[in-house]
């Protein structure tokens, strides 16, 4: 995802004397980049953009995705609009949290829609070559899905409804709170 973003990001936003940009570490953020939240920050103030000014709060959260609005690069803050209505003003020693959105994983994706998603098909780690995971990312289109690469690999993919245990020892939790809770 990150080669992919990069190459997207050249294509549909690309280098211009017109916007301002910002590299952290490897990744080049520029103004008009889609961006998504990588990690739960619960103390971060936006505004709404729905025209009221009363409207705030706190919070943006792991998925969430949104665009580069404007950078000052004096202040060294980025201006983000999420999900459309949310604004946030980013120092730029958080963008730790986002990542370029252009393409995104299938475990990223959950929970969102897109009107068009492209899936390259290739084999993998044989625990995620599963029917379900292709069904979770076919199922993020609102209208169109492109299937890029193997037809062997989708073949395998589909034909493998294997869902593998979990064992994250919730049950044995559930069963100690009710205990202390007797």
């Amino acid at each position: 995802t990150q080669n992919l973003n990069s190459r997207i990001q050249q294509i549909l936003n690309p280098p211009s004397g017109s916007k301002k940009e910002k590299q952290f570490r490897e990744v080049i953020f520029r103004e008009g980049d889609k961006v998504m939240q990588i990690k739960n920050n619960y103390s971060v103030e936006w505004r709404s953009l729905s025209g009221k000014d009363d409207i705030a709060g706190t919070g943006i959260f792991n998925g969430d995705i949104g665009f580069i609005k404007r950078m000052d690069i004096e202040n060294q803050i980025a201006t983000i609009v999420f999900d459309d209505e949310k604004e946030v003003d980013y120092d730029f020693s958080n963008f730790d949290e986002l990542q370029l959105a252009y393409a995104v994983t299938i475990h990223k994706s959950q929970g969102s829609e897109f009107k068009v998603i492209v899936i390259p098909i290739s084999y993998g780690p044989p625990m995620l070559m599963t029917r379900n995971l292709i069904y979770t990312g076919v199922t993020r289109a609102k209208e169109l899905v492109v299937l890029v690469g193997m037809r062997q690999a989708l073949m395998s993919m589909i034909n493998n409804n294997t869902i593998a245990q979990r064992y994250s020892g919730l049950n044995n939790r559930i069963i100690s709170v009710l205990n202390v809770l007797k």
